[in-house]
């Protein structure tokens, strides 16, 4: 299944995942100014975007750009949405990695979630729903995501849900080496 021809909708018992809607723009504002969040978004190799948003303007901005990235391939953005209380707590992005470095044709795992939303067990939910059916989404070899060392609930999390942390680093289209990747195959 191509993500780009039809993203599906996945769900577990708590959280459900599909592709980012305009309507979900209010929710991701609280996600995407939520200071406390900040250092745990991956903003790794995006052009300086540290996916802090002031505003429902730039929100709305940030909106228009993932619709576009998505119809061009780039890249995609789901939206998490807590059944509990019906209501968008964060996003997972999506994308094939196509690099000269050890990273070569993974898919990379970005999961941005609401401060509250930081917690191991939430995070091991999030990673188990999406992680099995990367491969076959983005026709990839492996997946990797980013815990920086400080993220502890996040490092639990990925670790039970079988990621390994990897000695490699991930080198920027600028030629910057990032750390802190973790990968599955």
């Amino acid at each position: 299944m191509d993500i780009y021809e039809a993203c599906p909708v996945y769900e577990s018992e708590r959280f459900r995942l599909r592709l980012v809607e305009n309507e979900d723009l209010e929710d991701l504002w609280k996600v995407y100014s939520d200071e406390n969040a900040l250092p745990f978004f991956n903003s790794d190799n995006c052009d300086g975007d540290n996916f802090y948003y002031a505003t429902v303007e730039k929100m709305k901005e940030v909106l228009g750009f993932w619709d576009f990235s998505y119809k061009n391939r780039w890249f995609a953005r789901l939206s998490i949405i807590d059944k509990e209380v019906s209501t968008v707590i964060g996003t997972i992005e999506l994308c094939l990695r196509e690099s000269e470095d050890a990273f070569n044709h993974m898919g990379i795992l970005r999961l941005d979630v609401r401060s509250d939303y930081e917690k191991e067990d939430m995070l091991l939910e999030l990673v188990s729903l999406i992680t099995p059916h990367i491969p076959e989404l983005l026709d990839c070899d492996g997946v990797l995501t980013k815990a920086p060392i400080y993220a502890v609930e996040r490092m639990k999390a990925i670790q039970r849900a079988g990621f390994m942390k990897s000695e490699h680093l991930l080198i920027g289209k600028d030629g910057y080496a990032y750390n802190g990747y973790w990968t599955i195959e």
